[in-house]
């Protein structure tokens, strides 16, 4: 049974569509596409379509993930190298392409060795080479479409997504909504022959400017972009200036991706709303009291009159203005997609330093297992793994200078030709769990953490994550369940945790702070989250007393803030939000959450999004 299309997807589509035909005709101004989608038949039917409204003879190249450097950018061609015993210049795949257009695969996980010349191409077209003895410059004139795959944490690199004008996303549409796109390579043509003579007159420029500001877009490419765009689909549609619709279409396929904030006035009118509701029982109240006097015997409403009589021809002229900044906002605000509030909300939570979870980890380096990251000078007897063709090339243009080889080599390779190659991998990730078992807590919150951290662990066979688990109460603090996977361990463990007793907040601290250490030595990324009302009692020295047991919670909190880089997360377990908590995070320079009426779904739900 086919699913019937919803008019949302088929506008979609459309737009996917009118992408597709303003980078036929705007090429390298306008960037290229940033095209968001797993790989089928959607994507695929979409780049065929693309590729067709293209000349015939435009490249159209594809650049692996893997691409060394040498095949990207070009350089020194070994076998003509070793052939004519000097030196031979190759071509690069992006030199191939100059003209063209090149698809990115998985561009989230592009390296920067792939990212910053696009980049660059992107800003100038025009590629310098200097490497292997070779120093040249090709004109490269190129569009980019990076085919991002990326799931959960994997996102596209900032430095390409601000330099590709057009965002569109094909994830959420359906094979049934596949149609031809309306173009011919005819019409191509005849837009790009007319595109120069396009105009963007200063209201439809202002109006553009005005809306990147209130959705809070602060990089000036986008501005640029969205103005080359509009151009663009003005030649398409066979305008002389950029219209109204145009800049609708540019919101939409330009600007709105990139939103950070919601245009003012979606807040305005809440707070509006909101103090209209406040003041609603006091105006009805005062309403008898709040009639306006009858007009004097004398007045004149001759003024007022005339006031209204003028008005309706300001607003008559305001109306047939098609490039008014405030219709142009109201447009925006009315295209938003339903799921730009929640994107934008949980930008609110600060992103994490240096850590991601389970095979998303952080990365790190490695000498003989991971992703390859390209070749640097080096000893392979120090166990890392030598890079054959890259200590060739880099042997092969000396090679006149030190002389004809002896005992039938073709090269002579000396100490400092060696290349290793660098290896990339993702360590793995651990969750710790610190719980205040103390009396105050306990009362509230250790069924809710309990639950928490059991279903937290499920997840762990899925995301490849580790969970440990640092009680403390009475007097000091414990490692309850080291780092593990295991979930009958973990049951166990959190089926005889104790509570009551006082609350040894520095040495719950303390003891998370060598944990951490601990696990950055041994490679992991450590991220913790830490349930507490905040109420310490107990000092380090095991006295008691609520002043000295604040001070010590406060600097062992400042201690862990400097000693460790791994992301934080205090959730005040007390039944109303208390500012010890509050004061406690900010010196752990971690999140504050109070959850005064959360269950352990909740907190899962919670800490799953703050962690991941």
């Amino acid at each position: 049974m086919t699913t019937p299309v919803t008019d949302d997807q088929q506008a979609r589509w459309h737009d996917a569509a009118l992408a597709a035909a303003c980078l036929a005709v705007g090429g390298h101004g306008v960037g290229g596409v940033r095209l968001k989608g797993r790989p089928g038949p959607v994507r695929d039917f979409w780049l065929e379509q693309c590729q067709a409204l293209l000349p015939a003879e435009t490249p159209w190249r594809k650049i692996p993930l893997h691409c060394s450097e040498s095949r990207l950018l070009g350089g020194l061609d070994l076998a003509a190298t070793l052939r004519k015993g000097s030196p031979v210049a190759g071509r690069g795949l992006l030199v191939e392409s100059s003209g063209g257009v090149v698809l990115l695969s998985m561009a989230e996980r592009a390296p920067s060795s792939v990212v910053a010349p696009l980049a660059a191409l992107l800003d100038e077209p025009l590629l310098r080479i200097e490497r292997e003895g070779i120093a040249a410059q090709h004109p490269c004139e190129l569009a980019l479409i990076a085919l991002d795959e990326g799931i959960d944490d994997e996102a596209l690199s900032t430095v390409l997504i601000e330099r590709l004008a057009l965002q569109i996303d094909l994830g959420p549409l359906p094979v049934a909504v596949l149609e031809g796109f309306p173009w011919q390579p005819e019409d191509i043509v005849r837009a790009r022959g007319v595109l120069r003579q396009v105009t963007l007159g200063d209201e439809a420029l202002r109006s553009i400017c005005q809306a990147t500001l209130a959705l809070g877009i602060a990089s000036p490419r986008a501005a640029l972009l969205a103005a080359r765009v509009a151009r663009a689909l003005a030649a398409l549609a066979g305008e002389e200036s950029v219209t109204e619709q145009q800049l609708e279409q540019v919101l939409r396929l330009v600007l709105l991706p990139l939103a950070t904030q919601l245009p003012a006035g979606d807040e305005a009118d809440a707070d509006d709303v909101a103090d209209d509701a406040d003041e609603a029982p006091q105006d009805e109240q005062s309403a008898p009291d709040s009639q306006p006097p009858p007009e004097p015997p004398g007045s004149d409403p001759a003024p007022d009159l005339q006031e209204s009589a003028e008005e309706p021809d300001s607003r008559s002229s305001v109306e047939s203005d098609p490039l008014d900044e405030d219709r142009i906002l109201e447009a925006a605000q009315a295209m938003l997609p339903p799921d730009l509030l929640a994107k934008l909300l949980s930008g609110a939570v600060r992103p994490r330093r240096n850590v991601a979870t389970g095979k998303s980890g952080a990365r790190q380096r490695a000498k003989m297992r991971g992703r390859p990251m390209g070749s640097l000078p080096g000893d392979p007897r120090s166990g890392a793994r030598l890079d054959v063709m890259a200590t060739l090339r880099t042997a092969a243009p000396w090679q006149r200078l030190r002389g004809a080889p002896t005992g039938g080599a073709r090269l002579r390779v000396q100490a400092d030709d060696f290349r290793i190659v660098r290896f990339r991998q993702r360590s793995q990730s651990v969750t710790v769990f610190v719980v205040d078992a103390s009396g105050s807590s306990a009362l509230y919150r250790m069924a809710e953490a309990k639950g928490a951290v059991e279903l937290l662990l499920a997840d762990c066979y899925v995301r490849r994550d580790e969970v440990a688990l640092i009680v403390f109460r009475g007097s000091g603090a414990e490692l309850l369940l080291p780092p593990t996977r295991s979930l009958v361990r973990a049951k166990r463990s959190l089926s005889t945790l104790p509570g009551g007793g006082g609350t040894p907040l520095a040495a719950g601290i303390d003891a998370t702070a060598e944990l951490l250490e601990m696990l950055e030595r041994r490679g992991a990324t450590p991220a913790y989250v830490m349930l507490t009302d905040g109420r310490g009692n107990v000092c380090r020295d095991g006295t008691t007393g609520r002043e000295p047991a604040l001070a010590d919670a406060m600097s062992a909190a400042r201690n862990l803030r400097l000693c460790s880089s791994a992301a934080g997360m205090v959730i005040d377990t007390s039944p109303r939000p208390h500012r010890s908590a509050a004061e406690l995070a900010q010196s752990l320079d971690a999140l504050y959450l109070p959850l005064p009426n959360a269950n352990a779904s909740q907190l899962q739900a919670v800490v799953r999004q703050v962690v991941s």
